[in-house]
């Protein structure tokens, strides 16, 4: 059975981390096998703020966007 870390905490919580308490499930008798993540980590995902939107000069259908990424000056 494959069950997620979150989905337990989500019932019970205790100040462990992840390796003490599959160690602890196992002596309980509920043997871990193994542990590995859901998704791999992810990198190089910038938040932005949308400033302005404004209509495409040659689309219909798209929009043209202004974003503040935090490094000065807006983007467009």
């Amino acid at each position: 059975m494959q069950i997620s870390e979150q989905w337990l905490r989500s019932f019970v919580d205790p100040d462990l981390d992840a390796e003490a308490l599959a160690h602890l499930l196992t002596m309980s008798g509920l043997e871990v096998e193994e542990r590995r993540p859901v998704a791999p980590p992810f990198s190089g995902v910038v938040a932005a703020t949308v400033l302005e939107v404004a209509a495409h000069p040659k689309a219909d259908r798209l929009r043209l966007c202004k974003v503040d990424v935090g490094s000065g000056a807006p983007l467009d």
